[in-house]
């Protein structure tokens, strides 16, 4: 049967309206807000695009809309690993191979057009929005800003020749009594008449944030795939943090008065939203706000978590992340929050991973992040 494949250039209606389709059955789904991923497809409104390119394409069956892809090139990343490597992302289609197969050729032709030779995804964009198609942990909703497939589409994938590159992991969490272990790093960190620590504060924003990503940058660059936030994104970040940050489960921890390690936790937005079916019109913002502000969220989610490098591997400020992760359950527990996510983290990062499991909580998604040459 005849797939039409369509780039989606100034409408973007059917590339958010398909999962409805392809999640028609499906009670863990949470339709992502549509204003939220409208801005981050459109060129004059997300700052990725000043330093990367993309295209949109959807796939329809007699006039219905059964699929969509994105493809995407990060000149921030090709200039750091020299890989000539696009991405292919918010990969979501119905169980037909014929559907996925097509949509894929036709990201696959276009990374090839930009002089690409291989092909990494599901990641949506960049390497710093969603990343990876789900391969374990089904059963369970995803966080904000945490993408959710159905059981076949990594077969899919598989099957267009594609290979596994990476595994990250999500971590549940749940609000409880710190460990001991936990509790004594928390101390020893306490005690250190060097360390002080405060929250973001809403009237400096943008200076805070930009305080958060600069040691996030530093503490994180030896990650796999790793690639800064530009300036732009950072400023982004700060407008979109004023609308859902929620202080007391922020952290910014400096050692003599250098800002050293920072913690972010954004409430689980996808706990409030699952209802509105994507749309915020005409009563949804109300309902979002309400839910926000007065009932507050219930789960959070640990999107930033990073030391600058040089106080890393300093013997007395071993426990520095334990003392970022206490900060945090405890002010969570103070709002009535009852768990969260951690993550996301890689598979092999022994020591991160080591740290997270010293918490108490446990791996229970994987996401798969797969390759092909292209050329």
């Amino acid at each position: 049967m005849t797939i039409e494949v369509r780039r989606a250039r100034g409408n973007v209606r059917d590339f958010l309206d398909v999962v409805d389709t392809v999640y028609a059955d499906d009670p863990n789904f949470v339709r992502p807000l549509d204003f939220d991923l409208r801005d981050r497809l459109d060129r004059r409104k997300n700052p990725f695009f000043e330093h990367g390119d993309a295209a949109f394409f959807t796939a329809h069956r007699k006039g219905r809309c059964v699929g969509r892809i994105s493809a995407s090139i990060d000149r921030g990343h090709l200039r750091r690993y020299h890989d000539r490597t696009g991405f292919f992302g918010f990969f979501d289609t119905i169980d037909d191979e014929e559907v996925s197969s097509a949509l894929m050729s036709h990201a696959e032709s276009w990374l090839r057009a930009q002089g690409m030779t291989e092909s990494r995804g599901p990641i949506s964009l960049g390497i710093n929005e969603e990343v990876g198609c789900l391969v374990d942990g089904f059963d369970a909703p995803p966080y904000v800003l945490m993408p959710h497939h159905r059981p076949y589409q990594a077969g899919h994938i598989e099957r267009r020749g594609y290979a596994k590159t990476k595994d990250v992991l999500a971590w549940r969490y749940t609000v409880d009594e710190l460990p001991p272990r936990v509790k004594r790093a928390h101390a020893e960190i306490s005690a250190l008449p060097e360390v002080t620590s405060r929250t973001v504060d809403y009237k400096s924003m943008e200076r805070d944030v930009a305080t958060i990503m600069d040691v996030f940058n530093d503490g994180w660059s030896d990650n796999w795939s790793f690639v800064p936030l530009t300036q732009q994104e950072v400023r982004k970040m700060a407008q979109d943090f004023k609308l859902i940050l929620i202080p007391e489960i922020t952290r910014i921890t400096s050692i003599d008065g250098e800002p050293a390690a920072v913690a972010v936790a954004l409430p689980n937005l996808n706990e409030l939203v699952g209802d509105l079916d994507g749309k915020l019109l005409p009563l949804g913002f109300a309902k979002l706000l309400w839910r926000l502000k007065v009932e507050r969220p219930r789960t959070a989610r640990v999107v930033i978590l990073g030391i600058r490098k040089r106080f890393q591997h300093v013997r007395k400020y071993a426990g520095l992340s334990s003392y970022l992760y206490a900060e945090l359950s405890v002010s969570g527990r103070a709002l009535g929050m009852r768990g969260g996510e951690l993550g996301w983290t890689l598979e092999d990062n022994g020591l991160i991973n080591a740290g997270i499991r010293a918490m108490g909580a446990k791996p229970y998604k994987r996401y798969r992040i797969f390759s092909r040459r292209i050329s």
